[in-house]
């Protein structure tokens, strides 16, 4: 198993209201995350409990990512949310979310994974640094996307 920890700041010049609600459209991820889809599994994807699933890549190597709500929150009078699912399988265990929030010229926020990649033998634990990298480097990327994306 190899952990995989790493968080992601990016500032938006949309208000956080307009943030928030692309980053609540589950399906709406693969405009702006490269080579993924997001599919509805149960529930209401804005809220706790809602079920969904990523799937990144192509073909037979595409990464199958559950995960279900477990924490969303956002406060209309402090144009702030918070959101947390929590990653059940089948490779990836743990947690992943983020934080809207208003900046002096629009929105910024902080995403965060800390995951689990099972069936990975613990001898390859020594590459958890350059993985958490590459993953914090992919999102960058992806919220530069949106960015763009809403900026639009």
């Amino acid at each position: 198993m190899v952990a995989v920890d790493f968080t992601v700041h990016h500032e938006f010049s949309v208000e956080p209201n307009v943030l928030w609600d692309a980053m609540i459209d589950w399906e709406g991820h693969g405009e702006w995350i490269p080579a993924t889809r997001v599919e509805i599994d149960s529930g209401d994807p804005t809220a706790v409990g809602g079920r969904f699933t990523g799937y990144t890549g192509y073909g037979p190597l595409t990464l199958v990512d559950h995960m279900v709500v477990k924490q969303i929150d956002w406060d209309d009078e402090a144009s702030t949310g918070f959101c947390e699912v929590e990653k059940i399988g089948p490779l990836l265990a743990g947690t992943a979310g983020f934080t809207v929030s208003p900046t002096a010229h629009g929105s910024q926020i902080e995403w965060f994974e800390k995951v689990t990649v099972d069936r990975i033998p613990s001898i390859l634990n020594v590459f958890e640094a350059p993985v958490s990298k590459i993953g914090a480097l992919g999102f960058s990327l992806a919220m530069k996307s949106l960015d763009r994306s809403l900026s639009a």
